[in-house]
């Protein structure tokens, strides 16, 4: 079982999180229906990523095998067969499409929506995998449009409208994520070779200067998302000084990145580095007493 739940990487799904974002940010995270709704859709976005993630292992198997680190997943490994991640394949997208049409019964909202957020992103993501996940700048554009569709997912089935500046913010802060895992990348093909075609168009020095723009870009619109009339109307003016958690999420990402040559994908950071999560902790908690208690 252990290795089923690393092929569909289950501690990835926080990614998914996303989705929760329109309902925690417009202050209806207590409306019970719209809180359903979301757990709802983050199963299945959930489901659908996962269902990626082995389509992803299975035709990288051999390239896996060549990496100091991706050579331990279960595909790569052989601790998973090949059969049954095709039945496990088969299980997880039979599970997404039966889940969508249950979910479109029972809440009799914009489910169809949703439906083609989630069938959009898996279509994508094959592109993705096949092909485009070579072709270097296309490759972390399109993880970072990944996140922006689980934001308007949980637009769609809230019924919640998501503002242009959160469309912004999510895109780029995702791809301050995608440069930091592609420039960890760089970092282990140094020592063991390049595992991965679209790395000929990167290089480390790039890398930095890209995470650098990008974070300052994420810093910028999150400074505009707080200044926002719609945003300024609903909190209060004093939501401007979040911007103190957010810069200093993303200088100790950098100074993980840049000063400690950290070559963990994003997620692994954020999961291991106790002052980005007490930071992240502080900034929801100023949150919640701004939306949730004025």
């Amino acid at each position: 079982m252990k290795n089923y739940l690393k092929l569909i990487r289950v501690e990835q799904w926080v990614k998914n999180l996303f989705v929760f974002a329109p309902l925690f940010f417009s202050g209806n995270i207590t409306n019970t229906h719209l809180f359903y709704e979301s757990i709802f859709a983050f199963l299945v976005f959930s489901f659908t990523a996962s269902s990626i993630y082995v389509i992803n292992d299975y035709f990288d198997i051999e390239s896996d095998k060549r990496h100091p680190e991706k050579k331990h997943r279960p595909l790569a490994s052989g601790a998973v067969s090949k059969t049954s991640a095709k039945l496990l394949l088969g299980f997880l997208i039979l599970l997404s499409i039966f889940s969508i049409f249950v979910g479109n019964y029972i809440f009799h909202t914009n489910f169809w929506k949703f439906g083609v957020i989630i069938a959009f992103y898996f279509v994508m993501n094959l592109f993705y995998t096949f092909k485009l996940k070579q072709v270097a700048i296309v490759d972390i554009c399109i993880i970072a449009i990944g996140f922006v569709l689980r934001v308007l997912a949980g637009g769609y089935v809230t019924g919640i409208i998501v503002t242009n500046w959160a469309v912004l913010l999510t895109f780029v802060l995702a791809l301050v994520l995608a440069i930091g895992k592609r420039r960890g990348e760089l970092i282990n093909a140094q020592i063991s070779g390049k595992t991965r075609k679209a790395l000929d168009g990167y290089n480390v020095q790039f890398a930095d200067i890209a995470l650098s723009i990008s974070c300052t870009l994420a810093i910028v619109c999150y400074l505009m998302f707080t200044l926002s009339p719609e945003v300024q109307t609903k909190f209060h003016s004093r939501v401007f000084y979040t911007v103190i958690f957010v810069v200093f999420a993303f200088l100790r990402y950098l100074q993980q990145t840049l000063v400690y040559n950290k070559t963990e994908s994003p997620t692994k950071i954020v999961y291991k580095d106790r002052y980005i999560q007490v930071t992240i902790v502080l900034w929801v908690i100023v949150f919640l007493l701004q939306i949730y208690f004025k």
